[in-house]
């Protein structure tokens, strides 16, 4: 099985990694993935696949696969870009290996589709959009995407300080994510009257000096930090009386998540209003923690192994950070879902905006991706070896 995929591999690496650079070339920020969407419409015209585009978001879903017999799967990549400072210019920038996530997914089509691969059942090819957002998988679960697929497979480059380059896990548990926002109100006056205003610097620092003080039982993997503080304007002498923060929150359980975000709403609130300030804050994105599915997540293990070796093959990682794919399988409680993580030599990190990987890891993931469809199908690929 694995021989011919290695056999198009080989013979088509300048074309996946061209695909990767022109991804990563044109990224696009949640919710305006417009080019990118139809980019891969395109790909999936050339290929003969049928697919469904939104009217009131991006993304496309592509349908490969009558669906008449056999298993429903789903392969699922981001498709967001961050907006960050590179090189001192604010951009769309690929930070997240979204764009190599794409390009798995996208070419592990093509590969068994160039090979004569035909599936015996339906492969949903599910491109889904604004995962940095929080609200990309909830907008694909709300249009009923999901509702008929048992296995769903989704992929992540990680950090090399999770994975080396080489290697590959079954699955990623992510904890859980909360990103909160915030304003406060008071009142503005001369710097040399403070006393006539109310100064939300002053709420500002009470606010972080309270969330800093939470605590939650040692034993459980939690963290809260306030990333964001903005105030006052250009001139020094006025007090300020607006002001805006933002906090970050994450817990590998979601039973801590919600005990966090009940004392920060409590803590932000009480101390930043201490000076008679009005404080408020909500919610402006939230990810559940992972949930285990051990049935795919074997069969991604035998996919790793034939692919790597058993050398390759690392343990499901837990990792801090967050990721909106598990809404899949917190919706359908049944589903068996899995993000495979792909060991990439990716440093200096996520989010980084000099992010860098060695391109050889797509390779890697289309093989994996491959391998895995046609054990989830029970088909064996060498036999449309063409």
């Amino acid at each position: 099985m694995i021989d011919s995929i290695r056999e198009w591999i080989a013979n088509n690496e300048e074309r996946v990694t061209a695909t990767y650079h022109h991804l990563h070339k044109n990224g696009e920020t949640s919710w305006k993935e417009v080019k990118t969407t139809k980019f891969l419409c395109e790909q999936l015209e050339l290929l003969g696949i049928p697919y469904e585009t939104f009217s009131d978001h991006t993304g496309v879903v592509g349908y490969w696969g009558d669906g008449k017999e056999g298993t429903t799967i789903g392969l699922r990549a981001d498709m967001d870009a961050l907006w960050q400072l590179v090189d001192g210019e604010w951009k769309a920038n690929h930070s997240c290996g979204h764009d190599a996530h794409m390009t798995m997914v996208l070419y592990s089509i093509i590969c068994l589709k160039e090979i004569g691969f035909t599936p015996k059942g339906l492969i949903k090819i599910i491109f889904q959009p604004a995962e940095e957002s929080g609200n990309g998988a909830k907008a694909i679960i709300k249009k009923g995407i999901i509702e008929d697929v048992q296995y769903l497979i989704g992929t992540h480059l990680r950090p090399i300080q999770e994975l080396p380059f080489g290697t590959a896990s079954p699955g990623i548990y992510h904890g859980a994510t909360t990103l909160l926002k915030g304003t406060v109100k008071g009142v503005q006056a001369h710097g040399a009257r403070p006393h006539l205003g109310i100064n939300v610097v002053d709420s500002l620092g009470a606010i972080i000096h309270a969330v800093n003080a939470i605590k939650v039982d040692p034993t459980k993997s939690a963290s809260v930090k306030v990333t964001v503080v903005k105030a006052g304007g250009d001139n020094i002498n006025i007090i300020p009386d607006l002001a805006e923060f933002g906090i970050d929150v994450r817990a590998q359980e979601n039973e801590v998540m919600k005990e966090l975000i009940e004392q920060v709403k409590y803590a932000v609130i009480t101390a930043g209003s201490v000076n008679n300030a009005k404080v408020e804050i909500d919610i402006m994105a939230s990810m559940v923690a992972a949930k285990p599915s051990l049935e795919v997540e074997s069969i991604i293990r035998e996919s790793i192994k034939e692919s790597l070796g058993e050398k390759g093959l690392v343990d499901s990682q837990v990792t801090p950070g967050g990721e909106d794919f598990h809404f899949y399988k917190a919706s359908y409680p049944d589903l068996q879902a899995t993000m495979v993580g792909i060991g990439a030599g990716l440093s200096p990190g996520l989010h980084h905006p000099e992010m860098k990987f060695d391109l050889q890891a797509l390779q890697i993931g289309v093989q994996i991706f491959c391998l895995a469809i046609g054990k989830l199908l029970k088909q064996e690929i060498d036999y449309y070896v063409r």
